[in-house]
């Protein structure tokens, strides 16, 4: 791990500051590149003007659609939008919950899994003991800088990050930067 970090100094984990927003980002970058993700993104925002639950929902879905949006994605945008507007997560004491319990909030969303829930962790919430074992990303940074590219099981991650604990966030963002210099804001 010093030397992942010895090679990318000066980059910290940075927050939008919006809960929507860096949940909206995350159902995005579901299941494609950072770099599509970041273009699908882009395209959204310039349909809606600013990520907001309001926004998103009075958005069309054939609208969404045209920004690169799956129909499931809009479905999941939808949900989230809801939850947010109408729900519980517009009040959400997030600040003072477990992981777990944010998790488990999150995940009663359609279409926020726990990959999702811990992009929020991380990104927005700043907790510091996060590993995604879901996150491709993270397993095959570790296979590369850990078991010389290697597969890598769930177990093995877990092994070698007991030893990140109690800042496993902090690890799992060096082992991205290992894979990719410029950071992912979510």
């Amino acid at each position: 791990m010093r030397k992942l970090i010895l090679a990318h100094p000066a980059m910290p984990l940075q927050s939008r500051g919006d809960a929507f927003a860096t949940l909206a980002r995350s159902i995005v970058g579901q299941q494609i590149s950072v770099k599509a993700a970041q273009s699908v993104w882009t395209r959204l925002l310039e349909l809606v003007g600013a990520a907001s639950p309001a926004a998103v929902l009075a958005l069309k879905a054939e609208h969404m659609r045209l920004a690169g949006l799956s129909a499931r994605k809009v479905e999941y945008l939808h949900a989230l939008a809801t939850g947010f507007a109408e729900g519980p997560l517009g009040s959400s004491d997030w600040v003072s919950a477990s992981d777990e319990d944010i998790v488990q909030q999150l995940v009663a969303i359609r279409g926020v899994g726990r990959w999702t829930a811990e992009m929020f962790l991380i990104f927005h919430l700043h907790r510091p003991d996060v590993l995604p074992l879901d996150d491709v990303g993270l397993v095959n940074g570790i296979s590369r800088a850990y078991y010389s590219g290697e597969p890598v099981s769930r177990s093995d991650v877990r092994e070698l990050a007991r030893a990140w604990s109690p800042y496993s966030t902090v690890a799992t963002w060096y082992i991205w930067r290992s894979l990719e210099a410029a950071p992912v804001m979510h």
